[in-house]
């Protein structure tokens, strides 16, 4: 059999719950050091609790904490020590509380097997209560606890650490992204389902991650690994298997264009603060696609009947303000649905129906899902994604990429704007006009400079000064800036723990109103477009019940206590309004003494449903 004879002794190594990073090869004395640098960078996926294990002679070396990552002692002394492998988790909780002896890697009963895992499994109840009738000892409360013991009681028949692998993965139900070694084999194990994991080949030896910004400093070779395949890594090489088709895989290497200078902070206090000033960048290189990627989309759209816009949080309320953009531009009906909630769709998809997944990662389970069930419909899927080689991309008929660079704050504020350039492109290549945008971003970028320029981040800061004590926050707009203010409400309430909500004008009147009181702040968005009238009445029946109006467009109005100037522009105006919220928030969260980098009970890839 396949892996029966690969064990015999090969190095080894783990990796995360929701950030992984792994190492195996030559730079034995260096280990360490390599995982920690690595899991600090992918903490964004995962920051309630941390854990290493390194494997040495003749002992897997555990540590465990709760917390943000920290510098650890035992990383600068440890008296020169060579580890065949190490591996890194940062966990955001899933299954059991936030607590050491719940943070991973997780132990079979002898100390022999390690395991780490991202993901959810479904039927840990059931194999949970059958290891323990054979006398399991359980020391947590998650599910991943199960495939240590798993492998366990299966090598107990004397199979061999990769066949005892194989029948645990199989017994599981749900998604993952295992690793596992054994201290007495030295190879590592790791397999995919529903879950990301890529391989990074460096000329000293291999990295596994849940992301490939973990190991960036040292390749861009990468290997991404498909679901129901299980990967054999040892210092000198990498085989991969199919485990439901039974049959060896043979992966091509690609590279990837990110580096690791656009994963530093530089001289930025937090990764929000840095990725919103990348916009004015970022929004050119989105709408700079090929005419090749044009007219393949176009032809995708134009040979569709019936278009759906599947997408999850930020990416959703992009996917919202772009439909307003395809009614006016080309006419078109675009079906928003929330990916979580595609499956109540289903009956509506058809061979001709198009679907557009959104998500910066490619890796949301939500849109994976939603992909799936259209493909078994056997309808054509487009993907706009960040991530080369994504899960998202790999399940797609054709896939545009967003160009935006590694996005490291929880929070999406770059990718937010990426997605709506590509789509107003989309909208416009449509009618023909996709050059006609792409030299219009060239000012959308310009006004994206003003907005943010000294100047004008003063008048935010104090602004943020004023507001963030409030126990509200409420953010209304009409047609596309309806979708706006629900993203700017969502900007707030993530990063600075306030009450924000967003409305459509028209809906203060039938019930929101009721939440108004002396002070409250209102964010109102009022381009000059058709909606202006309206949403200056609704400002106003606002200010006369004591709120407080923040107006953001180009032309101010007695009604505003505040007044927020963006550039009105041919395109790209209703973008440019999102990008000083976007800042407000930030300073109001670090006003509040929050890490805005890191909001409480978020993780950057929601990669469980």
């Amino acid at each position: 059999m396949f892996l029966g004879s690969i064990f015999k002794s090969t190095p080894l190594i783990l990796s995360t719950m929701c950030g992984i990073i792994a190492y195996i090869g030559l730079k034995r004395r260096e280990a360490p050091r390599l995982l920690f640098d690595g899991l600090r960078r992918l903490e964004y996926r995962g920051y309630d609790s941390w854990g290493m294990a390194l494997i040495g002679n003749p002992s897997i070396e555990v540590h465990k904490r709760v917390g943000a990552i920290t510098e650890a002692r035992f990383l600068l002394n440890n008296n020169g020590a060579c580890f065949h492998a190490v591996l890194g988790h940062t966990r955001w909780a899933t299954h059991g509380g936030v607590s050491e002896k719940n943070a991973h890697p997780h132990l079979d009963c002898t100390g022999r097997i390690a395991v780490v895992h991202n993901g959810i499994i479904d039927n840990y109840l059931e194999l949970k209560e059958m290891l323990l009738n054979r006398g399991h000892v359980f020391t947590s409360d998650t599910d991943t606890e199960v495939v240590p013991h798993l492998i366990e009681e299966e090598m107990k028949s004397g199979k061999s650490f990769g066949t005892a692998f194989l029948e645990a993965i199989r017994k599981l139900e749900g998604s993952y992204a295992i690793i596992s070694a054994c201290k007495d084999s030295r190879a590592l194990l790791c397999a995919k389902k529903d879950s990301p994991l890529v391989i990074g080949v460096a000329s000293h030896g291999y990295f596994i991650a849940s992301d490939p910004v973990g190991f960036l400093e040292h390749t861009r070779d990468v290997i991404f690994l498909d679901d129901h395949e299980l990967a054999v890594v040892t210092p000198e090489s990498v085989s991969i298997f199919n485990f439901r088709e039974e049959k060896i895989k043979r992966k091509q290497t690609h590279t990837i264009d990110w580096d690791l200078e656009r994963v530093e902070k530089h001289n930025y206090p937090y990764f929000m603060e840095k990725e919103i000033m990348e916009q004015k960048e970022t929004v050119v290189r989105a709408v700079l696609q090929s005419e090749d990627t044009i007219k393949r989309v176009v032809d995708m759209f134009n040979n569709a009947y019936g278009v759906f816009f599947v997408a999850c949080g930020s990416s959703y309320y992009a996917a919202l303000a772009s439909s307003y953009i395809f009614s006016k531009v080309d006419r078109k009906h675009i079906n928003v649905v929330d990916a979580s909630e595609f499956r109540y769709y289903r009956d509506f998809i058809t061979p001709k129906t198009l679907v557009v997944a959104i998500s910066q990662s490619g890796e949301t389970a939500d849109v994976l899902d939603a992909v799936k069930i259209a493909k078994k419909k056997k309808a054509r899927v487009l993907a706009i994604t960040n991530v080369m080689g994504s899960s998202l991309m790999r399940l797609s008929d054709f896939t545009i990429h967003m160009n935006c660079g590694p996005e490291i704050c929880v929070v999406g504020t770059k990718s937010f704007t990426a997605q709506l350039a590509i789509l107003e492109l989309i909208a416009h290549a449509l009618m023909g006009k996709e050059t006609e945008v792409k030299n219009a971003y060239r000012e959308v970028s310009r006004g994206i400079e003003e907005i943010l320029n000294e100047e004008n981040r003063t008048k935010l800061d104090a602004l943020a000064e004023t507001i963030k004590d409030k126990e509200h926050v409420f953010c209304i707009g009409r047609g596309v800036s309806h979708a706006i203010a629900l993203e700017a409400a969502l900007k707030i309430k993530e990063v600075t723990y306030i009450h924000a909500e967003g409305f459509a004008g028209g809906a203060l009147k039938h019930g929101p109103l009721a939440l108004i009181e002396e002070g409250t702040p209102c964010v109102v968005f009022a381009p000059e477009d058709e909606t202006y009238d309206d949403i200056i009445s609704n400002a106003t029946e606002i200010k006369s019940r004591g709120g407080m109006i923040i107006g953001v467009g180009s032309r101010d109005h007695d009604v505003f206590d505040n007044f927020i100037r963006v550039p009105s522009l041919p395109f790209g105006t209703h973008l440019l309004s999102v990008v000083p919220i976007q800042y407000l928030a930030y300073r109001m969260a670090v006003l509040r003494g929050l890490n805005p980098d890191k909001p409480r009970n978020l993780a950057k890839s929601v990669t469980v449903k």
